[in-house]
């Protein structure tokens, strides 16, 4: 079998490609960046990726897992925190669709929801809502609370809220506390290992009992 990772730089991608590569369950693993990665493992192809133009063409896989993620001060703008997390899914999911995935796995967040009238969690929410009529045969979503883990990008506001929901922890219902990215990067590789055919939505408090 083969797969892509898609934002595998980051605190859940960079473990997702960890753990799959130890698993052996894939021949192949493609990675998607702006730029190359040092010292990766030989089953591992990185192809650098510009969602704006789709060059180069994507391989044929059977499982694609999405990490993409940015915050709106990050990205700038909200048009373009949009793009990054609700354009650039789709765009990957139509197009590995069309080169026959059967698979589908993506990060979004806790409270997501086309309706919310919050920015950040309604955008998640289309994105949602939009990769359920793409016609996955296995689509996996997965909605982690606020992320523990290192980053490779400095987020103080993050990391102030980790500071305070640890410190909280036990005041906290189960659905809503802090995860360590690395509990959701084994939520979504024992998916792929064993995929139900409906729709699999994880929220927070699955991920962190595991």
């Amino acid at each position: 079998m083969k797969a892509i990772v898609a934002g595998a730089s980051g605190m859940i991608g960079k473990e997702l490609l960890k753990q799959l590569l130890e698993s052996k369950h894939y021949e192949q693993i493609y990675i998607l960046v702006r730029q190359k990665i040092d010292h990766l493992d030989s089953n591992c192809i990185q192809i650098v990726y510009n969602f704006e133009n789709d060059t180069p063409a994507l391989p044929a896989v059977d499982h694609v897992f999405c990490c993409l993620g940015t915050t709106i001060s990050k990205a700038g703008s909200r048009e373009a925190f949009s793009k990054v997390d609700k354009q650039y899914p789709i765009q990957l999911a139509q197009i590995t669709k069309a080169n026959g995935a059967s698979l589908y796995c993506i990060v979004t967040a806790g409270g997501a929801n086309p309706k919310s009238s919050i920015f950040y969690n309604r955008v998640k929410g289309e994105v949602e809502s939009e990769l359920m009529t793409i016609g996955f045969d296995h689509l996996g979503i997965f909605r982690p609370s606020m992320l523990l883990g290192e980053r490779n990008e400095n987020r103080p506001f993050e990391r102030a809220g980790q500071i305070v929901m640890t410190a909280l922890d036990f005041l906290i219902p189960k659905r809503y506390k802090a995860i360590q990215g690395e509990k959701v990067a084994r939520a979504m590789k024992n998916y792929s290992s064993q995929p139900s055919k409906e729709i699999r939505i994880f929220e927070s408090d699955e991920m962190n009992a595991k």
